[in-house]
């Protein structure tokens, strides 16, 4: 059904790309696919499996393309905010546009979607790794730090310094 007056082309995202709503990156990967469509802006789409769907609820909102066919949209729902039908995914879409099945986009309004700097959130980069003798130090200094209830995670360490004493050295 692609016609020469309206051109549609799929393209593999060259860089990483995010979805940022609400405080929270709600999708990221290295496997985008960019679709331009005639005089449109382009479309991000992600892997479904690269989509934090937990927060995605699919609604009865449908619409449908002449080119690509019917789309799935889905309400997000992250830290009491509520954002209804922010993203479509083709399930099912016309054959020559099934490289996007499956695949989640989100409406730019409602959704910052973004291409990000591989180098400056890269786990792949050379990690810190301490010195096996160190290793054991530093376990144990995690050990004392806030487990993220408020406590720390083992008994303190006593101190290693003596309170001064009034009338020692200048303090009163």
């Amino acid at each position: 059904m692609l016609t020469p007056d309206h051109p549609i082309t799929l393209e593999p995202g060259q860089r990483r790309w995010r979805a940022y709503f609400n405080g929270h990156v709600i999708a990221d990967t290295v496997d985008a696919l960019i679709l331009r469509e005639a005089s449109l802006a382009p479309v991000v789409y992600f892997p479904r499996q690269d989509v934090a769907m937990e927060y995605m609820g699919r609604t009865h909102h449908r619409t449908h393309c002449p080119y690509k066919g019917e789309a799935a949209h889905y309400t997000l729902t992250l830290d009491g905010q509520i954002a209804e039908n922010v993203a479509w995914s083709y399930e099912a879409p016309f054959e020559a546009m099934s490289a996007i099945s499956g695949r989640v986009a989100f409406y730019p309004h409602a959704v910052e979607v973004y291409d990000v700097d591989e180098e400056a959130v890269s786990h792949r980069r050379r990690a810190f790794t301490p010195e096996p003798s160190h290793q054991r130090e530093i376990d144990d200094i995690i050990q004392h730090t806030d487990s993220g209830a408020g406590v720390s995670q083992r008994e303190h360490w006593p101190p290693n310094v003596e309170t001064p004493q009034i009338g020692e050295g200048r303090g009163r």
